[in-house]
């Protein structure tokens, strides 16, 4: 089954209210989701340097995870940064204040919320957790992921639930980065914010706007990242010196790239949740099924891996780059090798835990001939199967209200599925028009849809452009034809990355569950409907 991908957060409000539902489930392109990481080319993931910088600039990673990397030093902010930011200290903030002030304030607080706020739903050797702080870390995962629908009370309650095993797990790190006296400055946490924001394409303003309407704070927002670099730090701490990759380990490595290069190569992306003992199993395999589910609703792939995924990729959005066929577990390479691009597995059991796969690309055998996909008119008689999404505007619409529609348009564009899609987003979005072109010749259209659909791939929408009617977008209805690429052998350094990436991840996993087997963790059940018990 293909996921629909969300559109970003705080799309626009546009014209006559046309995207008033644009943050809902749009039916568009599968992976990558909203935010798509850098494609690769080789196998193994980027050089260190490079794993430390995306570490330092990547979106919130899931605070249940220890990243291999350290974040980057305290560099001037990017200047997309928020305004207010404490960007201005010199010096760093004690994580002490991350768990002191993780509960996040929002302005329009309720008196109700006012009064929940000192209800205790959980502690973590003696620190408690409050359900105010759990609410509005749910409210943050529900504005970062654009879900806008209304939840039912079982879905609140397992989404509920599983936020607060990554708080547990997180105010573990916390203390442990505390005891290790690890800082993180404001800057860090602004360079977060500021690459978040270049992911999503939005600003400061529509962050605030977005996560106020989701009921969330930007001060949770902060608290997460916080405790995503802290603890980075103190995995790095305990166990960077401890990672020695040797040159016959390379060459060793190598020589296994080699052998596979005949082989197809995939482009995963993992959400990975361990059983750490038999008897959670069943418990374990059910969250999994429920994170399946908010996948194929149009959760992001790598939002819901930076959530709650406890693998390290879960710092990148749970991208493990490019694994050669027979590489991964043979469950894992069975699931892979039926897949299609785009899809989405169903919870596998595998060592460890539950594995849920994405497959983003393909690489066919290193040699491969590929073809190239036509471009131009491929129906009868030089004609194209079209259809039209146009977004009315006229030259008195502000400047700024046409750039938010074109933003709009622009996202549509780059997760355009076919033609079915921009219908069903006219059904949603008041103030557009949808028209079937049928097989049309491009010299019966205006000179604007000839130069945009010249070089055009089947399956694909051209970039939305303006005329006397407003802001155009115009469809390809065939089918799209999958661009298949060949495989290249990765360098030397990319494979020495790639294995301390692999030792390391399996040092902070065992890590984080020898921390949580010696931390006295109790959950409350206060008696509310949606009460978390286990």
């Amino acid at each position: 089954m293909k996921i629909a991908t969300t559109l970003l957060l705080g799309a626009a409000v546009l014209a006559g209210g046309c995207a008033a539902s644009l943050a809902q489930d749009s039916g568009s392109k599968p992976l990558p989701a909203v935010a798509p990481l850098p494609s690769k080319t080789q196998a193994p993931s980027a050089s260190r340097p490079a794993l430390r910088q995306a570490a330092a600039t990547a979106a919130p990673a899931a605070p249940a995870v220890g990243a291999a990397v350290k974040p980057a030093g305290d560099a001037a902010p990017s200047p997309d940064a928020p305004p207010d930011a404490k960007a201005a200290d010199a010096g760093t903030a004690p994580v002490q204040e991350a768990k002191n002030n993780s509960a996040g304030v929002i302005d329009a607080t309720s008196e109700k919320d006012a009064a929940d706020s000192d209800s205790v739903v959980a502690t973590v050797n003696d620190e408690s957790i409050s359900d105010f702080e759990l609410r509005q870390r749910v409210s943050l995962y529900l504005a970062l992921n654009g879900i806008t629908q209304q939840l039912t009370p079982e879905q609140r309650t397992r989404i509920r639930t599983q936020i607060l095993e990554v708080l547990e797990a997180e105010k573990v790190q916390l203390q442990e980065a505390v005891k290790k006296k690890i800082t993180v400055s404001p800057v860090e946490v602004d360079k977060r914010i500021s690459a978040m924001m270049q992911d999503y394409h939005f600003t400061i303003q529509q962050l605030r706007q977005n996560l106020a309407a989701a009921g969330a704070s930007e001060d949770a927002l902060r608290a997460q990242i916080t405790a995503s670099i802290a603890w980075q730090k103190a995995v790095q701490d305990e166990y960077g010196d401890r990672v020695n990759i040797t040159p016959e380990m390379v060459a060793t490595e190598m020589a296994r790239y080699a052998e596979g290069a005949n082989k197809p190569h995939y482009h995963v992306m993992e959400i990975f949740l361990p059983v750490d003992n038999p008897e959670q199993d069943a418990k374990v395999k059910k969250d999994a099924e429920e994170v399946e589910n908010q996948l194929h609703q149009g959760a992001p792939f790598p939002v819901v891996a930076r959530q709650f995924s406890q693998h390290p990729t879960a710092a990148t959005g749970g991208d493990m780059g490019w694994i050669n066929e027979g590489q991964l577990a043979p469950e894992l390479n069975a699931t892979l090798a039926k897949m299609e691009v785009g899809a989405v597995s169903a919870p596998i059991r595998s060592t460890g835990g539950y594995y849920i796969v994405g497959l983003r690309e393909r690489q066919e055998p290193l040699g491969t001939k590929i073809a190239d996909a036509p471009t131009g008119p491929t129906g009868p008689a030089g004609t194209l199967p079209l259809a039209r999404l146009l977004f009315h505007a006229d030259p008195r619409t502000p400047k700024a209200q046409l750039e938010e529609i074109v933003k709009v348009a622009t996202q549509i564009q780059q997760h355009y599925t076919g033609c079915k899609q921009l219908d069903e987003l006219h059904g949603k979005m008041n103030g557009t028009v949808y028209m079937d072109l049928g097989d049309a010749k491009l010299a019966d259209l205006s000179p604007q849809i000839q130069e945009a659909m010249k070089n055009s791939k089947p399956g694909e929408a051209a970039m939305p452009f303006q005329d006397e009617a407003g802001i155009e977008l115009i469809g390809r209805c065939d089918k799209r034809i999958e661009i298949k690429t060949a495989y290249v052998m990765p360098t030397r350094q990319a494979v020495e990355d790639q294995l301390f990436q692999n030792q390391i991840a399996a040092l902070a996993r065992r890590y984080l569950r020898d921390l949580k087997r010696d931390a006295n963790i109790q959950v409350r059940d206060d008696g509310k409907p949606d009460a978390l018990i286990r």
